[in-house]
């Protein structure tokens, strides 16, 4: 079975829905499985102490919560998303960061993801283990005994490994950490990348991830918080043809066997 690939868009669209939508189309033409957003309702998602606080964006200075608002998807946008996808044959869904949000996202997708930031939201990751099919988490963030309770609540499908500093220091991803998460859980465990370049990331498929997943931008130098993490058009096309070679080329295993070009080769020079 092929590695799932998931284009991250999240945030990146901020607030714009044809921005939204030429990611979609980019994530779909280089063979993507699946676009990915973040759901949120702001009044109830940005923390008391910082709704007031100014920030500034490129729609001028406004307070942390209206810029919150400003950049989140409501249901018309992902009307227009949710044909969109069809009419390209992508599916996506979103990292759900509320009760509200889980709610609103049942009517699009069987699948949602809990976000590392809210693993340790006991409400939220329950009510995703009974509304959703199939649930997805991801560990940055957390201690071993964190994730071994939100393993325990919600009985994920598909654990993610990941390192959420935007951007992750290469020295600092514990890639084999993959392989203790697959020894301990004995699920499918896949990889959130957030760091530069896609050495890294292909470097998880030998470690026998099956979902993988990385930020996606039109350009990193466009204003976000997400950008600098993200894979821009041409890496996006690299990374999903070097993950499919890279499962082509690891192949079943022993024991050996000849193919034909060898056995031709053979002929030539053992006679």
């Amino acid at each position: 079975m092929s590695i799932k690939i998931i284009a991250e868009i999240g945030i990146n669209h901020n607030g714009n829905v044809d921005l939204a939508k030429k990611i979609i189309a980019i994530s779909a033409s280089s063979g993507c499985d699946y676009v990915k957003f973040q759901k949120r309702t702001p009044d109830l998602c940005v923390p008391n102490d910082q709704k007031i606080k100014l920030r500034s964006t490129p729609w001028g200075e406004m307070t942390y919560l209206n810029y919150k608002k400003k950049v989140e998807f409501e249901e018309d946008e992902y009307q227009e998303i949710d044909s969109f996808c069809k009419k390209l044959k992508i599916n996506w869904f979103a990292s759900a960061w509320d009760l509200n949000s889980l709610e609103f996202l049942r009517k699009y997708s069987n699948i949602v993801k809990i976000p590392s930031a809210l693993i340790t939201n006991n409400d939220l990751i329950i009510a995703a283990r009974k509304k959703f099919d199939f649930l997805l988490i991801s560990t940055g963030m957390s201690t071993e005994e964190e994730i071994e309770k939100a393993v325990n609540l919600c009985n994920p499908d598909v654990i993610f490994h990941t390192n959420s500093a935007y951007p992750s220091k290469v020295s600092e991803l514990n890639l084999n950490y993959i392989s203790h998460l697959k020894k301990k859980y004995k699920k499918i465990i896949g990889y959130s990348g957030h760091e530069f370049g896609l050495a890294t990331t292909f470097a998880t498929v030998p470690l026998g991830v099956e979902w993988i997943e990385r930020h996606v931008t039109l350009d990193r130098e466009m204003w976000g918080s997400d950008q600098k993490a993200s894979v821009e058009p041409v890496g996006l096309f690299k990374l999903v043809k070097g993950i499919r070679e890279i499962e082509s080329a690891l192949g079943h295993g022993g024991p050996r066997t000849l193919r034909f070009e060898e056995l031709e080769k053979k002929k030539s020079l053992r006679g």
